[in-house]
């Protein structure tokens, strides 16, 4: 499926935004569903995902702050920045509501636009997304952010890889952990460093707010993941009144493009499962999503 749009879009907005829109092929207007990246990756990273959406749906991706080729964030940004920066989007493209995807960094900014803007949201999807991490957990995160800076990348990126995809990486997936080393090495270092610092304090920015999220969410992660680990999408799902937490057996962080078919089996199943709520109006308050 070719995009029907790509470009740069500039006005009436803070900065730019270079997104691509693909659009569905039928006869009648489908859903728009919005996929956020994470830090260090740009929108082409969700391109095992485009042609099994598009298959239903209007996909919007684009490149959030300091990533791709949008504008620099803030010297000190917000998660409530990253949020605004899709609302502008949604607006400039005259999208009234979307189903909002977002993978790890992505994942915390979709969960912010939904408690912020709950009319412009259909459904949340937070994959491998970082929630209350232990002491451990977010020492690790901060020494690592403590080691950017705005003259180059992180020295760290074999070292991602190797969380990202193990050691040595399996045969199979040697082409994509390639791809994401050239992603990793190729990011603007200024965006990249203040995106990463903002992931790395943002751990917490959920914590007792999940209650209010009253549209269907799914916490999706992978087994091996032990960043954005199953207790974290767990405690998620648990907090929130429509949520429910999935876990992928034996995959690791980057799952939309290492385990492209699972990952997209259970988005579908999910989207299609809320549209039908949200046709229905069934979901009873406070109840859980399964």
């Amino acid at each position: 499926m070719k995009p029907q749009v790509s470009r740069l879009l500039s006005d009436g907005m803070a900065g730019s935004t270079r997104y691509s829109l693909y659009d569905v092929r039928a006869e009648r207007p489908a859903p728009s569903v919005v996929l956020v990246h994470g830090v260090g990756m740009n929108r082409t990273v969700w391109a095992p995902q485009i042609d099994a959406l598009t298959a239903h749906f209007q996909v919007l991706v684009y490149d959030m702050p300091g990533h791709g080729e949008s504008a620099d964030p803030s010297a000190e940004p917000t998660l409530a920045e990253y949020a605004t920066q899709l609302t502008a989007l949604l607006d400039a493209l005259h999208i009234a509501q979307a189903h909002v995807v977002g993978h790890s960094m992505g994942a915390l900014v979709a969960l912010e636009f939904a408690l912020t803007y709950h009319a412009r949201t259909s459904s949340v999807s937070a994959l491998n997304a970082v929630y209350d991490r232990t002491p451990e957990q977010r020492a690790a995160v901060m020494e690592r952010a403590s080691t950017l800076d705005t003259s180059g990348t992180d020295a760290g990126v074999d070292a991602t890889i190797v969380r990202w995809f193990g050691t040595p990486v399996p045969a199979h997936l040697e082409a994509a952990a390639h791809d994401m080393r050239a992603l990793l090495r190729g990011v603007n270092p200024v965006g990249y460093a203040r995106t990463y610092r903002l992931f790395a304090s943002s751990d917490d920015a959920h914590v007792g707010r999940l209650g209010s999220l009253g549209v269907p969410a799914l916490f999706l992660t992978g087994e091996a993941d032990p960043n954005s680990t199953p207790a974290m999408s767990q405690a998620m799902a648990a907090a929130t009144p429509n949520g429910r937490a999935q876990i992928i057996a034996g995959a690791r962080h980057m799952m939309n493009v290492t385990d492209p078919e699972r990952v997209n089996e259970r988005l579908l199943a999910f989207l299609t499962g809320a549209i039908g709520e949200q046709s229905s109006q069934a979901a009873p308050t406070g109840g859980r999503y399964d």
